[in-house]
C-alpha cells in the first residue's frame, strides 16, 4: 500500500494542458458514502457532455473521502470500464474541503468542474457554463440556489442567518445560496492551489482569489440517492470555521463587549459612591440581580476567550504543516 501526501502542485497539470491542442474538461467529484449515486452521476454527465454536446475529451476524478460503504468498489469498477475515470481514496475521512483540494490538485483539464455526487448540482448546466468561460470574458462560472424547497425550515432559516453573518463579518463576499458547483479556467484553478492553508473554506477562497465570475441560478434539487452527510451540528461548525477563516471581526466584537462592560461598571461604581456620600442607605437586597450581572459578564468573558481560542487553535493547526490528506489508494 503506497501512501501519498498533498504536497503536489498544479504545475504538471498546467504543462499537460498547454501541450494539448483541444480543450479538456476535468470533473472533480468528492464522495463520502455515495455508492448508490456514482452510477447515476456518471451516466447523466456523459449523456449531457458526450452524447448531448459531443465532448469526449474529459476525465472524471472521484475522491473517496474515507467512505464506509462500497463507494471505493464502485470507483474501481468504473475506472476499469472507462479509462477517463480516475479515483483517489483517502486513508480516512478528511472532509469535503480536503477532497476538493485533492481533486483540483490531480485535475489535468483546461477547464475544471467541481460538483457533488448526489446530482443536486445539475450537469445540464455545464455546457452553458463552459461556453461562458471559453469566451474568455469570465474565468469562472459559479452556481447558486435560488430556492430551498424540500429543505427543513429550521435548516433554511439558519442557512440564511449564516449568509447574513458572513455578509456582515467576512472580509470577502459570500453569495447567498452559493454552491461548490463551479466550472473554472486553468488559471483560476492554479490560483486556488496556490493557497496552501489547511483550514480551508472554499466559499471564502473562491471570492478571495478574485477573477471575473458569472453566476448561474437554479432551483433546489433533491438528492438522487443516499442521505445527506451534513448534520445540523456539522453545518454550524462549518459556518463558524468559515467566519473565523475570513474575518477578524469576532475578536473586535469581543473587545467591544469588554469595553462596554468596563464602562458600565465605572458608571455603577460612581452611582454607589455618590449615593453613599449623600447619605443614602445602601440596600443590601438585590443579590438576585447581582448574580445575574455576574453570570452575564462571566458568560461574555468565556465567549471572548473561546473566540480567541479558536484563532489560536487554527494557527496551531497551520504551523504543524501536516498534509491536507493521505491517499491510501489511487487508480
Amino acid at each position: 500500500m503506497s501512501v501519498k501526501t498533498a504536497d503536489k502542485s498544479g504545475d504538471t497539470a498546467m504543462n499537460n494542458a498547454v501541450l494539448r491542442k483541444t480543450p479538456m474538461i476535468s470533473l472533480v467529484v468528492p464522495c463520502f458514502n455515495e455508492e448508490s449515486a456514482i452510477k447515476l452521476l456518471y451516466e447523466e454527465t456523459l449523456n449531457v457532455l458526450e452524447k448531448g454536446e459531443g465532448i469526449t475529451d474529459l476525465e472524471f476524478i472521484f475522491v473517496d473521502d474515507g467512505s464506509k460503504d462500497a463507494t471505493l468498489e464502485e470507483l474501481r469498477k468504473y475506472a476499469a470500464l472507462d479509462s477517463r475515470v480516475r479515483y483517489l481514496s483517502f486513508s480516512r475521512n478528511f472532509g469535503k474541503e480536503a477532497a476538493l483540494f485533492a481533486g483540483l490538485s490531480e485535475a489535468a483539464g483546461d477547464f475544471v468542474v467541481t460538483l457533488d455526487a448526489d446530482l443536486q448540482d445539475p450537469p445540464s448546466l455545464i455546457p452553458d457554463m463552459l461556453n461562458t468561460v471559453r469566451s474568455n470574458e469570465y474565468d469562472c462560472a459559479a452556481t447558486r440556489r435560488v430556492t430551498r424547497k424540500g429543505e427543513p425550515l429550521i435548516r433554511s432559516f439558519f442557512a440564511r442567518c449564516f449568509y447574513y453573518l458572513m455578509a456582515k463579518l467576512a472580509d470577502v463576499e459570500v453569495v447567498d445560496g452559493a454552491r461548490d458547483f463551479r466550472l473554472m479556467s486553468r488559471v483560476y484553478v492554479d490560483a486556488i492551489l496556490a493557497l496552501k492553508e489547511r483550514n480551508r473554506f472554499s466559499k471564502g477562497i473562491f471570492p478571495w482569489i478574485g477573477f471575473k465570475t458569472k453566476w448561474f441560478e437554479y432551483e433546489n434539487r433533491e438528492r438522487s440517492a443516499g442521505e445527506t452527510k451534513w448534520s445540523f451540528w456539522k453545518l454550524v461548525i462549518y459556518a463558524f470555521n468559515g467566519i473565523i477563516a475570513f474575518s477578524s471581526k469576532p475578536l473586535a466584537i469581543a473587545s467591544v463587549f469588554g469595553i462596554l462592560i468596563f464602562l458600565a461598571s465605572l458608571i455603577l461604581i460612581a452611582i454607589i459612591v455618590i449615593r453613599k456620600a449623600t447619605g443614602h442607605v445602601v440596600n443590601v437586597d438585590g443579590w438576585a440581580s447581582t448574580t445575574c450581572i455576574i453570570l452575564l459578564t462571566s458568560g461574555i468573558q468565556l465567549f471572548s476567550v473561546g473566540v480567541l481560542g479558536q484563532y489560536i487553535a487554527k494557527t496551531y493547526t497551520e504551523v504543524k504543516h501536516r498534509p491536507h490528506y493521505i491517499i491510501r489508494e489511487a487508480s
